[in-house]
């Protein structure tokens, strides 16, 4: 599975580009990007927009990526780690429902 800074640096790379050619596009500097790359730094939001709108990728599956990095960067060091993660499963499931339900 690869992560945020994984998958961009390999859409970068399949195009041939260099990093301050993207970070112009993107509209962040050069050495964020790189550190975006290295898994350094993670990416706004609003960044992975533009980098899905950059490179002609999905938005959601970019955006799935980035928020599945940043659920693991938050309970990396966890010994409950993957219960937790389950019990949220539940509960994000149980929001929907509800939402559905009105």
């Amino acid at each position: 599975m690869k992560s945020i800074g994984e998958i961009i640096r390999e859409l970068r790379e399949q195009k041939s580009l260099l990093l301050r050619q993207v970070a112009a596009e993107i509209e962040i500097d050069q050495a964020l990007l790189s550190k975006i790359e290295r898994n350094e730094r993670m990416p706004t939001r609003d960044q992975i927009k533009r980098f899905a709108k950059f490179f002609g990728k999905d938005e959601n599956e970019l955006l799935v990526a980035f928020l599945s990095d940043k659920l693991v960067y938050e309970v990396r060091d966890e010994e409950v780690a993957l219960k937790a993660m389950q019990v949220a499963e539940k509960k994000i499931n149980y929001i929907i429902k509800s939402k559905n339900g009105k």
